[in-house]
């Protein structure tokens, strides 16, 4: 039952985590309205599109104010590159989001290899290239297997990992044909990938959970190295001694080396680790919200009203009102079903009762109402349960139902 003086709220974003968290926001009574520009097909059961786009933050701020809207949230990478939190904290509208500058870290892969190695956080060995030449010559010389990543995310294609030299070449050579400035060559690491979210106002930092990772397509840890296909969470490889390691170590270290450029980072901070064989950790990188594959599985862990928590980051009253984060207790498994191609009907959906479904681009036939996949990511099942097992059992046998040709997925999340 909504409550008088409902909260309005806009997300900015498009893809599968927009859709969990307007899902989320929909649970709350202190919620009126949720709006989501430009969203997808599927977020209009629980939400009213609005038909602008992320980079447009002079279109978005006109229609916060002409709709009065309380909060908004800027999950969306490109909106967060365009600087729409400096622009809406200018114009007095309450946003969680980082600036542009503060973010960059978290945005540009060659920023950010420099910027873990001045702070002397842990990280892969690594070089940043701008010529093909240079490039070239330090594969040549290199230990196989090797990362190589774009300067910026491109869509999901910025990386990949090469176990040959030919393969590192035509890779590298692609990025700089297609006029990438920097590319990025780091030593592959071996061990168990996670993902450490931490929320902030800037200032007092604490941990929201950590995620497993899975980021290639095929079972084992084989195929294309992609921006992920599957997590669970919490991450039980993870120790809460380890935790508070990555949160003093790396979360508060970047903080206060933002703090003395006079930048202070407002929203969520994805770290992305390894945890080595040693039992030592490596930082490969940084997130700034949560991710597609692992957003719906993180916010099943989180007890807190979102509105409420975020309002607190965007009005300074964090550190005041938490002391930590209260979480559910239970266990969550998430999978990426991808399209091997387009325009295939997807059936199975209606069978479907213990997982939650998120959106990425998919379209309905308006003569059949059916919906149809586009080529690639098509959605996101997450299934919670008092244990990872059951979890699991839950997720699995929801996939099951789903059908379409060309139904990809990896089988063996939590394995």
């Amino acid at each position: 039952m909504v409550q008088e003086n409902g909260k309005k709220i806009l997300i900015v974003g498009h893809s599968a985590k927009e859709h969990a968290l307007a899902l989320k926001f929909a649970e709350y009574d202190n919620i009126e309205k949720i709006y989501v520009a430009p969203g997808n097909n599927a977020i209009k059961d629980v939400a009213e599109i609005v038909d602008i786009r992320e980079e447009s933050t002079s279109e978005l701020l006109k229609f916060v104010i002409e709709n009065n809207i309380d909060l908004t949230i800027a999950s969306s990478s490109i909106a967060i590159k365009n600087d729409i939190a400096d622009i809406f904290q200018a114009n007095g509208q309450l946003i969680f989001a980082p600036t542009a500058e503060s973010s960059k870290f978290t945005l540009n892969n060659a920023f950010c290899k420099k910027f873990l190695y001045k702070q002397h956080i842990p990280t892969p060995r690594f070089g940043v290239f701008e010529k093909l030449q240079p490039a070239i010559d330090h594969l040549t010389s290199a230990s196989y297997p090797v990362v190589i990543k774009s300067e910026e995310e491109i869509n999901g294609h910025d990386r990949q990992a090469c176990a040959t030299l030919n393969i590192a070449r035509t890779f590298v050579e692609d990025l700089f044909a297609r006029g990438e400035n920097k590319v990025i060559i780091e030593e592959y690491v071996y061990g168990h990938e996670f993902t450490l979210y931490a929320i902030t106002d800037g200032y007092q930092a604490l941990p929201l959970g950590v995620a497993a990772n899975y980021k290639f397509m095929s079972e084992g840890g084989g195929g294309f190295l992609t921006d992920g296909v599957g997590a669970y969470a919490p991450d039980y490889k993870i120790s809460s001694e380890l935790i508070d390691n990555i949160m003093s170590n790396v979360v508060q270290n970047i903080l206060r080396a933002l703090q003395r450029q006079e930048l202070a980072y407002l929203g969520i901070i994805g770290v992305n680790g390894v945890l080595k064989n040693d039992g030592k950790y490596t930082i490969l990188e940084f997130k700034p919200f949560f991710q597609d594959h692992d957003c719906a599985c993180m916010l099943s862990l989180i007890e807190e009203n979102l509105y409420t928590l975020f309002e607190a980051c965007a009005v300074g009253s964090f550190a005041d009102d938490y002391e930590n984060i209260r979480t559910s207790g239970l266990a969550s498994l998430s999978c990426v079903v991808f399209a091997q191609s387009g325009d295939k009907v997807i059936s199975g959906l209606d069978l479907i009762e213990d997982s939650q479904i998120n959106y990425f681009n998919t379209v309905k036939n308006n003569e059949y109402l059916e919906l149809l996949t586009q080529k690639g990511k098509v959605m996101t099942l997450t299934a919670s349960a008092n244990t990872l097992k059951r979890a699991k059992i839950k997720l699995y046998d929801d996939i099951s139902y789903i059908s379409f040709d060309g139904k990809k997925y990896r089988s063996d999340i939590a394995k």
